[in-house]
């Protein structure tokens, strides 16, 4: 089978890159797609913007390259795809909770069709043709909470919850997007398909409890639930509960808690450490005291002690100093807006977020950084008397890098053109 990539041209900011470079689950996004589409393909063509797509008479699943879809939702697609013998389009009911939820809002990628919403996602079992029915795959959604807050805090819709499907597609056209996709879509989808198989297959859940008896440890934290890789050193102290992902070479120290995350290679955690429902990137320092919830911290990056990173996406190459606060929560209950795929402000359809920082930054200590506000690649920021709260985007022209006599010295790898060059 043929496979014919869409680019999508649009970056994604504050990271000033294309969503296919991107991250998720700490895998560049078009490895990902290019991993779950293997078993279906035997060869590949990329289609750059303006590019015609060849006349060919075989089968041929096309895609634009900003989807993230599992393998759950990409196997169900291609049997009843395949199934139909005829051209389909990935299609959405507008009433599905997920989609509605967290896919749509910010989005601009899915087409309207009646009460459809149609994806840049096809399957051609005759080589591509005009015109192809609306292939419509349920999510399967779930509902499930992530806060229960005091009344005061609290409105007319109670508890704060995801709609967690257990089949996951979303277009990553805003930074959010890559936030729903890591946690609600990944992290809380993963324990969702976890749980529902622990109800539903008695052998798996007999394996588990077995495994968890001959280990003598808790369910949770038996090896079944928590995979750990090679040339690991992991303190007896620390609490590590399933499903959670540790890649090779990773240090955890004493005291570290750790629930339900996916951990990169040659990672080092210090001494109490709290990460939860968070995704860490390959080569990233957690110093004493960090604390992670539902954050994505990219490689090679780097949170300072004391600092509380919640609902955040943080970008590689990426240093947050210490005692730095990020915001999750407007005081007053005003919806939380965020960039949607045009660059406009718009509304999140969240009702806490956290910030976004982009790649190659250096935030200093003791920042405040109000709910989802971003910070742009290459930006860096010290407190000072004039700001220490940033209440709203920043942009690399408001670096404070730019004022200073050795601007030269940091390395602007996004902004290329206005690196300041400098003799001597």
């Amino acid at each position: 089978m043929l496979k014919a990539i869409l680019n999508a041209n649009t970056q994604i900011m504050p990271f000033c890159e294309l969503a296919r470079d991107l991250r998720i689950q700490n895998k560049p996004l078009w490895l990902h797609q290019r991993n779950l589409l293997a078993p279906y393909t035997t060869r590949e063509i990329e289609l750059k913007k303006g590019e015609r797509m060849p006349a060919v008479r075989e089968p041929t699943i096309m895609y634009r390259d900003n989807l993230y879809f599992d393998e759950i939702y990409i196997t169900e697609f291609m049997k009843e795809a395949v199934k139909r013998k005829r051209p389909v389009r990935a299609a959405f009911r507008s009433d599905d909770p997920a989609f509605r939820e967290h896919a749509y809002p910010l989005s601009t990628s899915y087409t309207p069709a009646g009460s459809l919403y149609l994806a840049d996602l096809w399957y051609y079992p005759n080589g591509p043709v005009a015109g192809a029915e609306p292939l419509v795959i349920d999510l399967e959604a779930k509902e499930i909470g992530y806060y229960h807050v005091p009344t005061y805090m609290g409105d007319q819709s109670g508890d704060l919850v995801f709609q967690v499907p257990l089949k996951s597609f979303i277009a990553i056209d805003s930074w959010v997007h890559l936030f729903i996709a890591d946690m609600v879509f990944g992290q809380f989808g993963r324990g969702a398909r976890f749980e529902k198989r622990l109800n539903e297959d008695l052998g798996f859940k007999l394996k588990i409890l077995g495994k968890a008896v001959y280990e003598g440890r808790q369910v949770l934290e038996c090896s079944e639930l928590v995979q750990v890789g090679k040339g690991c050193v992991i303190d007896p102290s620390a609490v590590i509960h399933g499903p959670t992902i540790i890649g090779d070479n990773v240090t955890i120290n004493a005291g570290a808690v750790i629930e339900n995350c996916v951990i990169g290679n040659n990672v080092n955690i210090s001494q109490d450490v709290q990460l939860m429902l968070s995704v860490v990137g390959d080569g990233a320092f957690l110093p004493f005291r960090t604390a992670l919830f539902m954050t994505t911290l990219m490689e090679n990056s780097m949170v300072a002690q004391n600092t509380c990173l919640q609902m955040c996406v943080v970008g590689r190459n990426t240093f947050i100093g210490a005692g730095s606060t990020f915001t999750d929560y407007n005081l007053i209950p005003t919806p939380l807006r965020a960039r949607d795929g045009n660059g406009n402000l718009s509304i999140s359809n969240r009702p806490v977020l956290g910030g976004c920082v982009g790649h190659n930054c250096r935030i200093g200590s003791g920042m405040i950084i109000y709910p989802a506000r971003t910070i742009e690649s290459d930006v860096v920021l010290a407190a000072s008397a004039e700001r220490r709260v940033i209440d709203r985007d920043i942009t690399f022209d408001q670096s404070d890098h730019h004022k200073w006599k050795l601007a030269h010295l940091h390395q602007t790898p996004y902004h290329k053109k206005a690196q300041v060059v400098e003799s001597w």
